[in-house]
């Protein structure tokens, strides 16, 4: 991730042995000189901010117990590397040279420990917190404020939006109030609880700074933007309003030094605990679309559109044999309402679009060429939003460890071939070997790969080592896979 970007505000748990101690913000020669007295009684009366702000101790009292620290641990490759030769990671370029011309690779494992936070949604020990904290962990540890300690099963996590459901095997459990993220204002208080860079327990406060911010990574979330302190360690933590519920699960900073610098982004939990109903009810999630891609309304598009204020989701282009095409959607129409619910930005759209079962229809209002019209349309499916679990579906414990799904047409469009399966989860002697999620997969030995049948065949009828060739971004890389 790039270092002025966004980040997941997960930790290393070796930071924390790192920290030595606290750092001045400024330096002695720019302390400013005091204002003499008598300039301070001729300013007029001076007023008391600490009257007007909210004292938050008794929510804090309240939910603190609610709020967990979670340990996580794994392994991951720290590069492949030949006798003499330099340790390259196994994306380098030069990787390849290396291994024809030097010989065999050796590959290590370190292991990774990291820290987040969590809280806890039902008394018999549901508990929320980000994906991106459990994301390839193999062990979840799960600590209480009276120091007790669970080993956590992970019910299932959805990378879309970054939510993920644990479970420990507790009673009685204090849980937390769920909230309203749609009531939620600009310039409300709010609060976090979480444990930023280890620190567990740690509250910091600010102001609601937008709502349904729509962030570059592309996600279908509507982000609660706050000026909450966050830090590595807080991902997964509650974000409190006044009244002591639960309105979101602190998940991204804005930052060009990986630290807080004014910008933090939370999860409406409106969205998470929908998500959590599917986790834990089907293992998976099921999301709407339409097959748009849509941009920003504005001032001079607006003109151009003959629409009254910049508003609305213009639709950029509108892919074939979707449900926007079959319902007569075209580039250049501006959605301005769902199922009358206005469109103000044009990430709101998305994240309702996601939130609906496929097969519901849905009443768009449509500005084109100058008029306003209703078009109805019936929601699709999203083919790829398999979710990882604890439990590992069958395909995911044999010999490859890998599981995988058909191409659509349309990918296999866009990736300009035929055949090929796609993998959606990892584990096992593919995970060992490099192959990721999100890899194409072409060929197993040479032979080409029609379908996840006839890859499950191949790998059964395989030695102990296979050459799969893979296609990932722009590349096609061959992975050698030890079986065993």
């Amino acid at each position: 991730m790039k270092a002025n970007g966004l980040k997941l505000t997960v930790v290393a748990a070796a930071t924390v042995a790192a920290l030595g101690g606290a750092y001045s913000l400024g330096h002695a020669n720019n302390i400013p000189t005091p204002t003499p007295p008598a300039q301070i009684m001729s300013a007029g009366p001076v007023s008391t901010p600490s009257a007007q702000l909210p004292d938050m101790s008794a929510i804090v009292a309240r939910n603190g117990a609610s709020v967990v620290n979670i340990s996580v641990s794994g392994t991951r490759k720290t590069g492949a590397g030949h006798p003499g030769g330099p340790q390259l990671d196994p994306d380098d370029p030069l990787q390849e040279f290396f291994r024809r011309y030097r010989g065999p690779q050796q590959r290590d494992e370190a292991p990774v420990r990291g820290l987040g936070s969590g809280f806890i949604v039902s008394t018999d020990g549901t508990i929320l917190t980000n994906a991106h904290v459990v994301d390839g962990a193999d062990e979840v540890i799960v600590k209480l404020t009276d120091k007790r300690e669970f080993k956590a099963k992970v019910l299932g996590a959805d990378r879309t939006t970054d939510v993920a459901v644990l479970k420990i095997e507790a009673k009685d459990l204090p849980a937390v109030k769920i909230g309203k993220a749609a009531d939620t204002r600009v310039g409300e208080w709010v609060l976090a609880i979480g444990s930023p860079f280890g620190f567990e327990s740690s509250a910091s406060a600010g102001i609601v700074s937008a709502n349904s911010r729509s962030l570059p990574d592309g996600s279908y979330v509507p982000f609660i933007q706050t000026d909450v302190a966050v830090n590595p360690g807080n991902s997964g933590g509650p974000l409190f309003n006044m009244a002591g519920e639960v309105i979101g699960i602190n998940s991204q900073i804005y930052s060009r030094s990986g630290g807080y610098q004014g910008l933090s982004f939370a999860i409406p939990i409106d969205l998470a605990m929908r998500i959590e109903q599917q986790l834990v009810t089907s293992g998976k999630v099921q999301r709407g679309r339409l097959g748009v891609a849509i941009q920003e309304v504005n001032q001079s598009l607006a003109d151009s559109f003959g629409l009254k204020k910049p508003a609305g989701a213009l639709v950029s282009s509108v892919e074939k044999e979707s449900p926007a095409a079959k319902a007569g959607l075209e580039p250049g129409d501006v959605i301005l309402a769902i199922n009358g619910k206005d469109i103000a930005a044009s990430g709101e759209l998305p994240a309702i679009v996601s939130g609906m079962a496929p097969g519901e229809s849905a009443k768009l209002q449509v500005w084109r060429n100058g008029n306003a019209r209703q078009i109805d349309v019936k929601v699709g499916q999203f083919s790829d939003e398999k979710v990882a679990s604890a439990d590992q579906p069958e395909a995911a414990k044999g010999r490859l460890g890998v599981v995988v799904r058909p191409l659509t047409p349309e990918e296999q469009r866009r990736a300009e071939i035929s055949g090929g399966v796609v993998v959606q989860d990892v584990a096992g002697a593919a995970a060992k070997a490099g192959i990721k999620a999100g890899d194409i997969v072409l060929s197993v030995n040479g032979e080409r790969i029609t379908g996840t049948e006839q890859l499950r065949d191949l790998v059964t009828k395989a030695g102990k080592r296979i050459a799969v060739l893979v296609e990932r971004g722009e590349s096609r890389i061959f992975i050698p896979v030890d079986l065993g």
